[in-house]
């Protein structure tokens, strides 16, 4: 009665790792092979085109849109300056500061 008890349990096991085993195997695939030569990136599958081209575009319009934007307003203080400069120099020649 032990024997068979025994028997019954080490076939439900071997059952359990049989089926664990395939249905593992099943579940992990294998990755394709490696690629071997060249091919042009307009004959690739849609999965391996680069997904990322829209961000990084739109990463250089940013920089270029952030950089005119500073320059636009480095102009901008400067020509300020200028004229209160222009303004200083025309309140030092005045008839009025040589009195």
């Amino acid at each position: 009665m032990a024997k068979n008890r025994l028997r019954i349990c080490l076939v439900a096991v071997a059952i359990a790792v049989a089926g664990s085993s395939a249905w593992l195997a099943a579940a992990v695939q294998q990755p394709p092979p490696a690629q071997q030569e060249f091919v042009p990136v307009d004959q690739l599958p849609a999965a391996e085109q680069m997904p990322a081209a829209p961000l990084v575009i739109a990463a250089y319009a940013f920089v270029w849109v952030a950089l005119l934007g500073y320059l636009w307003s480095v102009r901008r203080r400067l020509d300020k300056v200028e004229r209160e400069l222009a303004d200083v120099v025309r309140r030092m020649s005045s008839p009025e500061r040589r009195a």
